[in-house]
């Protein structure tokens, strides 16, 4: 069983995700958010740090766990119940825990958004959609009917999207900002385009949507955030000769 430093493998994520580069939620606590003895046998990939995938992990045989939303979203309160019990499962089995949210977001090759933009056949990505300071999302130019874009989703993500048919019947300029980016569609028709994809929004959105004219492809927050845990994952097994597993505990959200 080859062993890999934990500390050469955080390294060579921050370099590669510019974690220092990029601002963030507070709560997001990018980087290495639990260490273990300091050794890496087998990573685990999953969407969310949970009591549940941290369990899976651990039958999995993984001593590192790469989440995209990490341990520290809700407020802080005492480690105590369950949360005592996160704590436990991951010190007793000596597995850590290394987060990245916006960084793995709008990385232009292993981030949500780039991988799925390639998945649904799209290219020439380009930046969109200003968050903090940076673009966090990606747009491409194409001439898709929505129903074949509804289709391409489908498969892509193997779940059924939902649709708000607000704007043209053919897409003609996409843009991609996965996860609960629903609340943001002025924002994203203020940027130009005529078709908008992300995880969730609420209900108020259908209406504006039909107002603002512009197409949303609602894919599920779990469904579109799967992507970049997997890429980042797989590029830590090739570069540090380590297997890996995704961890799928899908929310239906």
């Amino acid at each position: 069983m080859k062993k890999r430093r934990l500390e050469s493998i955080v390294r060579y994520c921050e370099r590669t995700l510019k974690t220092e580069q990029l601002t963030d939620w507070p709560g997001a606590m990018n980087g290495l958010q639990v260490e273990n003895s300091g050794a890496v046998t087998k990573i685990a990939a999953a969407v969310d740090a949970s009591l549940a995938t941290i369990g899976k992990a651990v039958a999995a045989g993984a001593d590192l766990l790469i989440v995209h939303h990490g341990l520290f979203w809700s407020p802080s309160f005492p480690w105590t119940g369950r949360r005592y019990e996160v704590l436990k499962v991951l010190l007793d089995n000596n597995v850590a825990v290394y987060s990245s949210h916006l960084p793995l977001d709008a990385h232009p090759q292993l981030g949500n958004n780039a991988q799925l933009g390639r998945a649904l056949g799209l290219r020439e990505l380009t930046p969109f959609f200003m968050e903090k300071g940076q673009p966090i999302g990606l747009q491409a130019r194409a001439q898709i009917n929505r129903s074949d874009m509804e289709k391409r989703l489908a498969n892509v993500l193997r779940t059924e999207p939902r649709v708000i048919p607000g704007g043209p019947e053919k897409c003609q300029k996409i843009g991609i900002v996965t996860g609960g980016a629903g609340d943001e569609l002025k924002k994203a028709h203020e940027e130009g385009v005529d078709t908008f994809i992300t995880g969730e929004g609420r209900h108020w959105t259908y209406a504006l949507a039909e107002e603002l004219g512009i197409n949303v492809f609602y894919g599920g927050h779990y469904a579109t955030e799967t992507f970049g845990v997997k890429a980042l994952a797989e590029l830590l097994s090739k570069k540090f000769d380590v297997p890996w597993v995704f961890i799928d505990h899908p929310t239906g959200l």
